[in-house]
């Protein structure tokens, strides 16, 4: 296993020691994309990333911390997705659902030791400018450090923090 997969089990492992026993909920790599799926019968919700990127993982906890206890019982959230390709319609409405779960990962990547790239999630669009997109993700994830994370995202990011030896401001 490469140093990035033994990364990835080591982040699985330290997201079910933080959220296992009290949400019932597992985060797992290996997917062609992501998805969320909620708890069946005796199996636990499961969080699903893509093939085992670091960052995909991180994104997609990122999305649980903010679905409330409703949305946690619909597949993906019971979100729409519209797939690379979009129009500029469709790109404006993606960044505008995109900042928040952005900005926590960057909080989480940050706690992690890792780097941080926004993604506007849509390869082969050169006509739109990546530039505002970051400016409004820093500017969310200012916001969450001055106003404190959900109490799940604050919980995982002390969690990942206390786990990578990495120090993160008392606001948040």
């Amino acid at each position: 296993m490469s140093d990035a997969g033994h990364r990835v089990r080591e982040l699985e492992r330290l997201f079910a020691d933080t959220f296992l026993a009290s949400h019932g909920t597992v985060l797992e790599g290996g997917a062609d994309e992501p998805l969320y799926l909620p708890p069946a019968q005796d199996a636990p919700a499961r969080i699903r990333y893509r093939l085992d990127y670091f960052a995909s993982a991180l994104h997609e906890v990122a999305h649980w911390c903010i679905a409330g206890a409703r949305r946690r019982r619909l597949v993906d959230y019971g979100y729409w997705y519209a797939p690379e390709g979009r129009d500029a319609a469709g790109q404006r409405a993606f960044e505008a659902v995109e900042v928040r779960p952005q900005a926590l990962e960057s909080l989480f990547a940050e706690a992690a030791g890792v780097p941080f790239v926004p993604s506007l999630d849509n390869p082969g669009r050169e006509d739109v400018d990546p530039a505002p997109f970051a400016a409004a993700v820093a500017r969310e994830a200012a916001r969450l450090r001055r106003d404190g994370l959900p109490p799940r995202a604050a919980r995982f990011r002390a969690a990942l923090a206390r786990r990578f030896g990495t120090r993160t401001d008392a606001a948040a």
